[in-house]
């Protein structure tokens, strides 16, 4: 049974983005992977990011969840909880080697 549903496939990466959104907490540059045709978000981390190592380093799958916190149970979770923007709170977890990220729209 599927918790959540794909939303996109991020991709670390030094490239400047254009059109890009700059999440603070995160110290992160992303692009928004609903105008991608493959729903590819690009991520560019700035020196001193507070992500985790694996999250700045690999790719990973974003998957949207009707509730975080019950996804979150008993998940190996990298990167805890914390608000996005003001529509998405997220975290990261990990699954054998594969990093995902869970989303919760508000």
């Amino acid at each position: 049974m599927a918790l959540g549903t794909f939303h996109h496939y991020g991709v670390p990466t030094n490239a400047e983005l254009e059109n890009s959104i700059y999440i603070e907490e995160a110290k992160v540059h992303i692009t928004d992977a609903v105008n991608h045709p493959y729903n590819v978000e690009f991520l560019r981390f700035e020196p001193g990011s507070p992500m985790h190592e694996l999250v700045q380093t690999r790719t990973h799958a974003g998957f949207i969840v009707p509730n975080l916190d019950e996804a979150l149970k008993g998940q190996n979770v990298i990167v805890e909880p914390f608000d996005a923007t003001e529509e998405l709170r997220v975290a990261f977890i990990t699954d054998g080697d594969a990093v995902l990220e869970l989303m919760e729209k508000r």
